[in-house]
């Protein structure tokens, strides 16, 4: 389905997107060649990075363990860097789910790698060896999938925020942000990070198949990819009110519902059928006596029990004296994100509140006689967007004004569909805060977008002391990540 905007005719519009992707690529450019300096300057603190046992299943191809490749300094170079969960991810890829514990990495990251390893990069196996040429597919599908994750950003970010130069600065403080090296190493970042953004653009584009496979993809990429289905839901919920409240069309009303509701579903699909494929892969009912606790709960959900007997995560679990240091690395995006929430809020706290069926029509220049008016929501603009799609079918591919857009500027700086972000990143703090492991929240919230749009903001407005802050905790976090993280210490 192509997608097209008159606003991306606009020749600084084309300037800005050239530059996103020089710094999208520059950063991953930048931070490969950090974690090569660190891990030759530095010797890791954990040597085991090159241990690769054989598979267990005897079906999983082993033969490549044997082979004698032709550079085996570089292939062992290119192995060292397989650290944290990379082990996991690259293992999955290799062997598949040999164990339990491997649910708790989704397989889509892996699947991607295998794919790759298995066709273009084949030709490299007898020069390093499988298990380098997994870890090579794993690169290049994480900093590939990063520099399109900033496009995507920047095209959203215009829609939301209608102004180019914000979408800019947004954008490149995401080409650098704190939980960068994640983004260029094998880890499901930078993959979650494009579905997940790229969704979301399709979603506020009106493209809402695009949307769906992409959003249900990012729940196949991370666990909390779930929760984007709460972007159609919102969506859903503001076209039904419009049909019910402004329209009177009750066959309209229902047929929104069911398709709203069709939609959450698929983006549900991946994950649960992967818990499904879990239960199917280590619950014999066969044998009552030798299943595992979570086979036995209402809802056998292997991933929600991994998580909680291997990795201890669960409600204020972690508020130990012992962790205070990990609650201190996380504090600086904890409070980025409590202060993003804390602004978009006060902007219009009771359209806020009332999830933008409410509109204020005195704040910030709004006409009182256009109350009713103003009372309709973004859902108007992209139904009557649909309506005159269909009305000039035949003049070709449709083409979407600056007007046209999803997102409204009725209330100034703050737009109706800013709230489910909002409300999406202040579960997803909450989350970090009181259930998981905290330090986790520096790469669990880098793929929110209001954060750098409240980033862009403060780097714009008069507090030019605040935006330096902000890019020193960036810088810092490049510097002492790719350090720690890519010489197997802890980090994030």
């Amino acid at each position: 389905m192509t997608i097209k905007s008159s606003t991306y005719n606009d020749p600084s519009l084309i300037s800005h997107t050239r530059i996103v992707l020089r710094s999208a690529i520059v950063s991953r450019i930048g931070l490969l060649t950090l974690m090569v300096i660190w891990r030759s300057i530095l010797s890791p603190y954990d040597t085991s990075a090159s241990i690769n046992p054989s598979c267990l299943s005897s079906t999983t191809t082993t033969e490549h363990h044997e082979e004698i490749v032709l550079f085996p300094r570089i292939a062992a170079a290119i192995e060292n860097g397989i650290v944290w969960d990379s082990v996991y991810f690259v293992r999955i890829a290799q062997c598949g789910y040999e164990y339990e514990q491997t649910f708790a990495f989704l397989p889509l990251l892996p699947f991607c790698i295998s794919l790759l390893s298995r066709t273009v990069l084949q030709p490299l196996i007898p020069l390093v060896g499988h298990r380098a040429v997994l870890a090579l597919s794993g690169y290049l599908l994480s900093n590939i999938s990063f520099v399109f994750a900033a496009l995507f950003l920047y095209r959203l970010s215009v829609i939301i925020l209608k102004d180019s130069e914000a979408s800019l600065r947004a954008t490149i403080l995401f080409c650098f942000n704190p939980a960068s090296i994640f983004y260029s190493s094998i880890y499901s970042e930078s993959l979650y990070a494009l579905l997940s953004i790229g969704g979301l653009y399709f979603l506020m584009s009106g493209a809402n198949l695009l949307a769906v496979v992409s959003l249900a993809f990012s729940g196949c990429a991370r666990s909390n990819g779930v929760l984007n289905a709460g972007y159609i839901g919102f969506q859903t919920m503001h076209r039904a009110h419009d049909a019910v409240f402004l329209q009177k069309n009750a066959y309209l009303t229902v047929k929104i519902l069911i398709s709203g509701i069709l939609q959450c579903i698929l983006v549900f699909v991946p994950f649960v059928g992967f818990q499904a494929y879990g239960y199917h892969s280590f619950c014999d009912e066969s044998d009552p006596d030798k299943l595992r606790p979570w086979c036995k709960a209402r809802i056998p959900l292997v991933y929600n029990f991994i998580q909680s007997h291997y990795w201890g995560v669960g409600f204020l679990k972690y508020f130990q004296l012992k962790q205070l240091p990990n609650f201190l690395l996380a504090s600086p995006i904890l409070s980025i994100a409590v202060c993003s929430i804390i602004h978009y809020v006060k902007l219009q706290p009771e359209v806020f509140f009332s999830l933008g069926f409410q509109v204020a029509p005195k704040s910030h220049g709004v006409n009182t006689n256009n109350n009713k008016r103003q009372t309709s929501t973004v859902i108007q603009d992209d139904q009557a967007r649909r309506r005159r799609k269909h009305s000039t079918k035949e003049e070709g591919p449709s083409v979407l004004t600056i007007e046209d857009d999803v997102s409204m500027e009725k209330l100034g700086k703050f737009s109706i569909i800013i709230i489910p972000f909002v409300l999406h990143l202040g579960f997803m703090v909450a989350t970090a805060f009181f259930v998981m492991h905290v330090q986790v929240a520096t790469r669990f919230l880098s793929a929110s977008p209001p954060i750098y749009w409240f980033g862009s903001y403060v780097m714009a407005s008069h507090r030019k002391g605040w935006g330096n802050l902000i890019w020193g905790y960036c810088a810092a976090y490049i510097l002492i990540g790719s350090l720690l993280f890519s010489n197997f210490y802890p980090f994030t």
